[in-house]
């Protein structure tokens, strides 16, 4: 009797890989940003998605030149597929905790000043934890989508109102206001905010999601002010930002941890301190749809135990 176990699993092992590749499709959009996100060949994604389309007889992406779209039988295979992925994802992850070694790929992304000054100053405490993780750290400030850009979670600053998200608070910031020494030798000290409005050059930071400058935000015994006056110049990189000010382009607002080693080497004054606006939040997100994983899970309760404290310079 001939052996066809071997082959049986083999065929089973592709059909679960192909699985995984037209997930990663559908989630992306597109074959490259699938084939970017799982480390393969554009033609070898490809190849898998045509051949879980031959296997089922069926249909699940039309494609063109510019685009993918999902054909209703591919919407509802992936919506049994994923339940199915997830499925294994647990059996992985219970034998994973039940171990105590979480292990796999962790993509994270987070505004730049966010992770020189805080995250990446405290990973090496991660990575002693953790060494069966690899992290892949995503910087910029740009606004990414977690399901196409392919990130597990993103850690950013501000209130967040998205539904589709999972918002987990993992500490609060300070917003301050600075110039450089020799701004304010030519331009002179402000007492009061309103003092801004004459004759003092902003710097904005600018959202890199709607182009629009942030306001400049001020409170004092419950009293708030927020000034929208043109700005001399914008810049929508937080570090950068800073640096602007640092060269006496202007006053900014930006997080105290950020400023924290300028103000310290007298590059940068704080200005209008009993004006301190509302402590700022931030939180780590994640889609809601998304199986979160062991290695996932314990990168947030690691947040959440270690990032308060940095941020709050404590």
């Amino acid at each position: 009797m001939q052996d066809t176990s071997t082959g049986q699993g083999r065929q089973n092992m592709d059909q679960l890989l192909a699985m995984r590749v037209f997930a990663r499709v559908v989630e992306t959009g597109n074959f490259t940003r699938a084939a970017d996100a799982l480390d393969m060949p554009n033609a070898t994604v490809s190849k898998l998605v045509q051949e879980l389309e031959s296997h089922l007889n069926v249909r699940l992406l039309q494609r063109t030149t510019r685009r993918v779209t999902v054909t209703a039988e591919g919407q509802d295979y992936y919506a049994k597929a994923t339940r199915v992925l997830h499925d294994l994802d647990d059996i992985d992850a219970s034998f994973n905790v039940a171990q105590g070694k979480p292990r796999g790929h962790l993509r994270v992304d987070i505004g730049s000043s966010t992770a020189s000054c805080v995250l990446i100053p405290l990973l090496p405490d991660f990575m002693k934890r953790y060494p069966d993780i690899r992290i892949d750290l995503g910087v910029s400030d740009r606004a990414v989508d977690l399901i196409s850009d392919s990130v597990d979670c993103v850690i950013r600053g501000g209130p967040m109102d998205d539904s589709s998200l999972v918002a987990r608070h993992i500490g609060w910031a300070t917003l301050i206001t600075c110039a450089s020494p020799a701004y304010l030798k030519q331009h002179g000290v402000p007492a009061y905010p309103e003092e801004l409005r004459n004759g003092h050059k902003l710097i904005s930071y600018v959202s890199t999601q709607s182009g629009r400058a942030f306001p400049f935000r001020f409170e004092r015994g419950g009293e708030k002010t927020e000034l929208k006056i043109e700005h001399r110049m914008g810049i929508n990189e937080s570090t950068a930002h800073l640096a602007a000010c640092v060269a006496g382009l202007g006053i900014v607002q930006t997080f105290d941890y950020a400023a924290a080693n300028d103000l310290k080497q007298k590059a940068l004054v704080e200005i209008l301190k009993p004006w301190r606006p509302a402590a700022y939040p931030f939180h780590v997100v994640y889609p809601s749809n998304r199986h979160v994983t062991h290695r996932l899970q314990v990168f947030i309760d690691w947040l959440m135990a270690r990032f308060p404290d940095k941020v709050a310079g404590r």
